[in-house]
Parts: C-alpha cells; sequence; structure tokens
C-alpha cells in the first residue's frame, strides 16, 4: 500500500513538472517554427532611387503586410548590382534574406562581366517576376527620322554612320540597340554614357541623335516633344505611350526586350518557405495595390508567365547573353 501512494505521488509530481513547461516543449519532435518569425530582407543592387527602387518598396510593404512581417529594404549598389546578388546568393536558405533581380543581375552580368563571382541559375530560387519596362527607341525630334523604317532605311545606307547613345556598355539601352541592329539587318554607332541622364541631355540638346533607354527615362522628354519615340520594345504596347508602336508592329517581327525585375531566394531555400514565398508575392504582383503605387512611369506589373520563372529566367540568359556577345561588351 505504501510503495502504491509512493507511486502515485511520484506521477503526480511528473504531471506538475510538466504543466510547468513552456508551450514549444511540448512541440512534436522535429516540429518547424513558423514562418516568418521575424522581419525580412529584401536587398536592392543599385542605390536608392533608381528604377528598382520603383519596383522594390511598395512590393515590400504589401509583402509586409501579406505577411504579417516587416519587409526591410536594403540598398547595395556596386558592379552593376553583382555584389549585392553575390551577397544573397551567400546568405542562408531561410527565406529571410531576398533579393530584387534585375535583367542585368539575372541575364545580363553573366555574360558582360568576365568574373561574376555567383551563377544567375544555379545559386538562386526563383520566387516571382514582378515587373517590367519596356525600353523606348527615341530620336531627337530635330532629326528627319519619322518612323523606325525610315530610320533602318538612313541606317542601311550608311552603315556605322548613325550613332545611338545608351546609359553605358551592358546596360539594358545599349543591349536592346543591338538586339534591334541585329534584327534590322543594320550597324549603328554605339556611344556608352556614365548614366541615362547624361545622355538624355546630349539627345535632346542634338549631340547625339538617337538612343534607347528604358521608357520611364524618356517619356517626360517625348510628351515634351523634345524627343520622337518611334517604337517600344516589348510586345505590347506602353500603356504611358499607347501611340508608340511596338518594334514588332512596326517591322521586327516577334522582337522582345524589356527590362524586368523579379525576386530571387538564395539556392536551396525549403520547400515550405519557397511556396509561402511564391504565393505571396503572386498576390501582391496581381493587386490593384501594387499596380497603383507603381503609377504612370512605365513600370507595371508582370503579367503571369506562359512558362515557369525559372524558365524564363534561362531564356533570358541565351537572349542577353548572344547581344552582350554580339556587342563585344567585356567589364572586368
Amino acid at each position: 500500500m505504501q510503495a502504491l501512494r509512493l507511486q502515485r505521488r511520484r506521477l503526480l509530481q511528473a504531471a506538475l513538472a510538466g504543466a510547468a513547461l513552456p508551450l514549444h516543449a511540448w512541440a512534436p519532435a522535429g516540429a518547424q517554427e513558423a514562418f516568418p518569425s521575424k522581419p525580412l530582407r529584401l536587398v536592392v543592387p543599385f542605390p536608392a532611387g533608381g528604377p528598382t527602387d520603383i519596383v522594390a518598396r511598395p512590393l515590400a510593404q504589401l509583402l509586409s503586410e501579406a505577411l504579417g512581417q516587416q519587409v526591410l529594404v536594403e540598398n547595395k549598389g556596386g558592379a552593376g548590382g553583382s555584389i549585392a546578388a553575390d551577397m544573397v546568393a551567400k546568405s542562408a536558405p531561410d527565406g529571410y534574406t531576398m533579393l530584387m533581380g534585375t535583367v542585368g543581375t539575372q541575364a545580363i552580368n553573366a555574360s558582360l562581366y568576365k568574373k561574376l563571382p555567383y551563377d544567375p541559375l544555379k545559386d538562386f530560387t526563383p520566387l516571382g517576376l514582378a515587373a517590367s519596362a519596356p525600353v523606348a527607341l527615341v530620336v531627337n525630334a530635330s532629326t528627319p527620322y519619322k518612323s523606325l523604317q525610315e530610320l533602318v532605311a538612313a541606317a542601311r545606307r550608311d552603315p556605322g554612320g548613325i550613332a545611338y547613345g545608351s546609359a553605358g556598355n551592358g546596360t539594358p539601352g545599349h543591349l536592346t540597340g543591338e538586339l534591334f541592329a541585329s534584327s534590322a539587318g543594320v550597324k549603328l554607332k554605339h556611344v556608352p554614357y556614365k548614366g541615362s541622364a547624361p545622355a538624355v541631355t546630349d539627345l535632346v540638346g542634338g549631340q547625339i541623335p538617337v538612343m534607347f533607354d528604358p521608357v520611364q527615362s524618356v517619356q517626360s522628354h517625348i510628351k515634351s516633344g523634345r524627343l520622337r519615340a518611334l517604337a517600344v520594345s516589348s510586345k505590347t504596347r506602353s500603356p504611358v505611350l499607347p501611340e508608340v508602336p511596338t518594334m514588332a508592329e512596326a517591322g521586327l517581327k516577334d522582337f522582345d526586350a524589356e527590362a524586368w525585375w523579379g525576386v530571387f531566394a538564395p539556392a536551396k531555400l525549403p520547400a515550405r518557405e519557397a511556396a509561402l514565398l511564391r504565393k505571396e508575392i503572386e498576390k501582391v504582383v496581381r493587386s490593384e495595390a501594387f499596380r497603383d503605387k507603381l503609377g504612370n512611369l512605365g513600370v507595371t506589373p508582370s503579367a503571369p508567365l506562359p512558362v515557369g520563372f525559372e524558365e524564363f529566367n534561362r531564356a533570358e540568359l541565351a537572349k542577353w547573353g548572344k547581344a552582350v556577345r554580339d556587342s563585344g561588351a567585356a567589364l572586368d
């Protein structure tokens, strides 16, 4: 009898001790912590205020609301975005660090830079395409070129004699110019600038006759009449320049080359975190709130892809890689 009472006392003591344990101590072995349980980082590979910020900041704000955790934007520029991309690629694959990748970091740089410290396919988990913007083919309003066909005809009469400006070697504007020349069967002279602003200034001033640059950089000059837009590089017309034809409509069949932005995490991101982030990013990109926050600058939310984001990235890598090789551009 004494032994039975002793056994009951020990069982009661064990039960009371267990009741004092925190709730997580009762979690089944191997149970996962809720995700996300702390703030996340969205690394922007360029200084604040540029086109990538235009996409990243509203995306981060709306994603914060969806996830119930703050998504902090961190700007880290340098080497055409490669420094930030490499940092994210080498971060822990836990879902808390993401890259606001661009056509540059994920498709152009692999061919442009002689020694890229990361692999744009192997070192990342693609989460979702966020937005895109076409490149505009613009000319000074005083030039005789009223259409893409007139520019092509003039270039054929004078191979290499017509100069076009861009924001620099290897930029989307430069390489879209190379794709244009290849598709049209003409030769143009590339004049690289250190950024879009000085190139546009020279274009408006008449120092160069032609330029390829993302729509958001030149649309105010188009609307003022100082520049004339001959075509845009996307498959469909830009909503901010609805009167301007696409390259394909103007005679270059199947031409499609856009600047784009997408979200990437480090490679080997666990399936649970990847699935949640993909779902919430897609909801944000499809929302009217995101479209409204992007405003009327020429950057638009991405349309649903006919293929997966990884397949899209692979195709872009091949397309822009050819443009880089054809252009002969190379950076250390």
